[in-house]
């Protein structure tokens, strides 16, 4: 039975059918060949169950949000402001990469978006100030995974809905890692700079006067922040809420900065309903397909063959990591996540890993998938924003970054109150 689930998944994804339909009809090709009660049936009964859950009102909101920024004119002003404290450090703007991208992180909530702002403010300067052209992608392209770690993250929103793991809980837990994750990026760009020297591109000067005068360009991340998650730490607002306020603070950036009008809005509205339609196919059809699955037996199956294995904790959370590995260079990351996390969360829970922990781990796999090649999406999105080149030169350079992660991966395992210091101390 498993053997040919897999098969019937691969076969159907093979056929560039939409992952979502795929997902439909290998439930119920499961359904047909395996089970003796009409389970297509409820199919009707559980698209609207999972549909209509409050929390899921999140996801369009923190999208909607990160692409009125996107178009608010924020972007520019906040990487100036990030050049002129980074750039006089070995590497300059490639920080500044880094840098803007965990603050804008905090606003946008998706990588896709974070890595399309920062590639379209970044790229100009790669030839004028003479950097390492596939390195500079690179930091581009892992800068932008950092809208999934970050709060608020739509991927955590995803994994607690999938787990029924506290999203408050996600939230704090992914903040100090996320910080944690920015400054090993700008240390191991730190240390290709010193090894290689002809890597570092022309270092710009500014002044501590100049660097106070763009401060200011940073409250606009710095409110959307305080209110999003702040308020959902306060108690003021559940997370869907909380992305309403972001929204009304975003909508008044626009605003203030002359940008809002209606065709602006109609782009954002018409970016946003694609995604979110997206999203919800996704999960709509994982939701069935783990009802087959677990219907007709396949998921006790599947965790009475990892029982057999008699593997230790560890060595299963091995398997996990270089599973996800592998699948992250074949699959998108959102399929990813609603077509195995439901599989494979129940045994690591069973062999003592923390959820929250988990969650954290998961969303650095996500991350890194997103600039592993030969399908990482963030490698293609800086690809297509500089519209030349070989999109070669921007997978090389998000390399290093790749391994970056893996060496996180293996810190938060040795050291896990690195992820759950933050959770811990709002329980007590």
């Amino acid at each position: 039975m498993i053997q040919v689930t897999i098969i019937l998944l691969l076969v159907l994804v093979g056929l560039s059918l939409p992952v979502a339909a795929a997902m439909g009809l290998l439930g119920l090709a499961l359904t047909e060949s395996y089970s003796f009660l009409p389970l297509a049936s409820a199919m009707g009964d559980m698209a609207w169950s999972t549909s209509t859950k409050f929390i899921l009102l999140a996801i369009p909101l923190y999208i909607l949000m990160g692409e009125i920024l996107l178009r608010a004119g924020v972007a520019d002003r906040m990487y100036g402001a990030m050049e002129a404290w980074m750039s006089w450090l070995p590497g300059g703007l490639m920080h500044s990469n880094f840098a803007f991208s965990g603050i804008f992180a905090a606003t946008s909530g998706t990588s896709v978006a974070t890595a399309a702002t920062v590639g379209t403010v970044a790229i100009p300067q790669i030839e004028k100030q003479g950097y390492n052209r596939s390195l500079f992608l690179g930091t581009l392209a892992a800068g932008g995974t950092l809208g999934i770690l970050i709060p608020p993250s739509t991927n955590m929103i995803l994994y607690g809905l999938l787990t029924e793991t506290s999203i408050p809980r996600l939230y704090l837990a992914g903040f100090l890692p996320g910080l944690l994750l920015v400054a090993l990026f700008i240390g191991a760009t730190l240390m290709i700079c010193w090894l290689v020297p002809g890597t570092r591109g022309t270092r710009t000067r500014h002044g501590w006067s100049e660097r106070f005068r763009t401060l200011p360009s940073l409250i606009a991340p710095l409110v959307i922040f305080l209110l999003v998650v702040g308020s959902i730490y306060a108690g003021i607002a559940t997370p869907a809420e909380s992305g309403a306020l972001g929204l009304i603070a975003a909508l008044g950036m626009a605003w203030k900065n002359r940008r809002l009008n209606w065709p602006m809005l109609c782009e954002a509205l018409l970016a946003t309903m694609r995604t979110t339609a997206m999203s919800m196919a996704l999960l709509v059809a994982a939701y069935f397909l783990n009802f087959v699955i677990g219907s007709i037996g396949l998921t006790a199956r599947i965790n009475q063959l990892i029982v057999d294995l008699d593997l230790t904790p560890y060595a299963l959370l091995l398997v996990v990591v270089v599973f996800y590995f592998v699948l992250g260079m074949f699959m998108d990351t959102l399929t990813m996540m609603v077509a195995t996390i439901p599989i494979i969360a129940p045994s690591i829970f069973a062999a003592g890993f923390d959820p929250v922990w988990f969650g954290v781990l998961m969303m650095i796999l996500i991350e890194m998938a997103m600039i592993t090649p030969p399908v990482g999406l963030n490698l293609f999105v800086i690809q297509g924003i500089r519209e030349e080149g070989e999109i070669s030169e921007v997978m090389i350079g998000a390399l290093p970054y790749v391994f970056t992660m893996l060496a996180f991966i293996i810190l938060i395992t040795i050291f896990p109150q690195i992820v759950l210091f933050g959770p811990d101390l709002l329980s007590n």
